[in-house]
């Protein structure tokens, strides 16, 4: 049993849409990109990973406490956190066919286009004999033209297909040489330029500048201004953090890769705040935590790694930052995308809460200020210090940040989970860990008569009492089988003919499809004993 080989991506679309884990948002309108919607089995599933998320990070500590705050937040708030100047990413344009692209997604997206492709192709039958610039003009103007009507300029520009060009082909480096032109059309691209990625609404009755507002783009903002009030009114005492689950929105350029990439999404997020003294040593702490939370639900072995950032890649507050992250089967062989980043923030956010935007300066953190001296962006001017009895000291909280994507979480539970075995009527299941399953068992009669139902349906009651079970009495016993390893469902009950006569029901186990026989009694305890192992 093995992830097959072939594009797995489109499987486990096409499984998550026939089984009812994910659909596209308003799919009958054509859909709207960078929004989805999950069905029936996903909406379990992702709730499962926020409960397990919630349990393991909340109720099983002493030192946290969780938070529920607004989407739609003071501007003052995205301004002084830098969000305001700062959170854009670089934009292009094509001038012929008018599509945008995200700077930095021009050369994957043109690698995977359909007349780069064609192109390669054009270098690899000309491997031996370079061909002249006549040959490959020509080709553009005839066969190109056909797949990119924007084409031809950019092969003239190119020139001839020489050997520096084969050579590139082979090193599938030829996107970067031509990442000026567009992936869609071949038609050329504007210069970058910064697109703010925050959602604008306005709130009251006129949508004048003065009551524009933003749609949070994170959630760790609510919690910063919070921590005043969540030190008032709880006995709480520092080291602790504050946990928060809810909906984020970014007006990504180009949303791609399933739901890797949306423009609405859910984060599950703690901002734990410790002594700078101790902030090292729990920064290392969160980061070892939050790598062992994924492989203890089954996001083990070579597809999950724990990077540490360089010195470049760190923000200008950033003490050190780790990323989780996950070889999801829409990247290249050898690529990995974010699941979750841990960061010491330090003082910054807290601070510009208190002074106003902070930026570096001479390797220091100072305040923002404009040509007159004040402050571009002035803080609230509350006191957000801390004072530590033990310690006798007044301090600015250090700031640990696990920051995790509901919605990637979920992505990469499911990739992981999805397993073809040929030996099976129906090969593809989902191995789901118990805990994370949205149905965690199924109740059969062998057949819908002879009395078998009359047995069945009072054990499918009473597991329902406690967990997401279904009932099934159609079809042959097969395919009910089948249906339950496509949603994931770890263990199967069976009443059948022997029942009536012992008592005992067959109890399936969904990855090895090994079956024992158990009491009808026992049913509920065993249930709980395997999905809590």
């Amino acid at each position: 049993m093995s992830q097959p080989s072939g594009n797995v991506m489109d499987k486990i679309v096409a499984l998550c849409k026939r089984r009812g884990f994910i659909f596209q948002s308003s799919e009958i309108y054509g859909g709207i990109n960078g929004f989805w919607d999950y069905g029936p089995l996903g909406v379990e599933l992702k709730r499962n990973v926020k409960n397990a998320w919630w349990n393991d990070m909340v109720h099983a500590r002493d030192d946290m406490v969780g938070l529920d705050c607004s989407i739609i937040m003071h501007p003052q708030v995205w301004k002084v956190s830098g969000h305001f100047d700062l959170f854009s990413d670089m934009m292009q344009t094509c001038r012929q066919c008018k599509k945008l692209y995200r700077a930095d997604h021009v050369g994957p997206e043109l690698a995977e286009s359909k007349w780069f492709q064609a192109f390669r192709g054009l270098v690899a039958e000309h491997q031996e004999q370079p061909a002249s610039q006549d040959f490959v003009e020509q080709w553009a103007e005839r066969k190109g033209k056909k797949l990119a009507p924007g084409l031809a300029p950019a092969i003239k520009a190119i020139g001839r297909v020489d050997e520096r060009l084969i050579e590139a082909g082979r090193n599938q480096t030829l996107a970067a040489k031509l990442a000026v032109y567009c992936p869609n059309c071949g038609g050329d691209l504007t210069d970058p330029r910064p697109f703010n990625l925050m959602f604008e609404t306005h709130t009251g009755a006129l949508q004048e500048d003065e009551n524009k507002a933003f749609l949070r783009p994170e959630t760790a903002q609510g919690i910063f201004v919070n921590f005043k009030n969540v030190c008032d009114s709880t006995r709480i005492k520092l080291p602790f953090g504050i946990a928060q689950v809810g909906k984020s929105f970014r007006n990504e350029i180009t949303p791609r890769n399933y739901t890797f990439r949306s423009r609405e999404f859910e984060q599950m997020e703690i901002e734990f705040f410790c002594h700078p003294s101790e902030s090292g040593r729990w920064y290392e702490y969160w980061r070892d935590l939050r790598m062992r939370w994924y492989t203890e639900l089954g996001l083990a072995g070579s597809r999950l790694r724990l990077r540490e950032h360089d010195k470049d890649e760190l923000s200008h507050y950033s003490c050190g930052t780790s990323d989780i992250e996950y070889a999801f089967p829409f990247l290249a062989e050898g690529d990995f995308g974010e699941l979750e980043g841990v960061a010491h923030r330090g003082d910054f956010d807290l601070r510009s809460h208190m002074e106003g935007k902070l930026v570096a300066k001479d390797g220091q953190l100072v305040l923002d200020v404009g040509p007159d001296g004040k402050p571009k962006w002035k803080g609230s001017g509350k006191d957000l210090t801390y004072f530590d009895d033990e310690r006798k000291e007044r301090f600015v909280p250090h700031v640990i940040e696990p920051s995790a994507g509901a919605d990637r979480g979920t992505l990469a539970f499911i990739c992981e989970a999805y397993t073809v075995d040929e030996s099976r009527p129906s090969p593809e299941l989902m191995k789901f860990h118990p805990r994370l399953a949205p149905i965690k068992a199924a109740v059969f009669p062998l057949v819908n008569k002879d009395g078998l139902p009359e047995i069945a349906e009072p054990i499918y009651r009473d597991l329902r009492k406690r967990w997401p079970c279904q009932y099934d009495a159609k079809a042959s016993i097969g395919k009910r089988y089948a249906r339950m390893d496509e949603a994931g469902t770890p263990y199967c009950f069976t009443v059948d003919g022997q029942t009536k006569e012992d008592g005992t029901v067959t109890v399936r186990d969904r990855d090895t499809g090994h079956q024992e026989r158990i009491d009808k009694s026992r049913v509920a305890e065993y249930l709980g004993r395997h999905l809590h192992r």
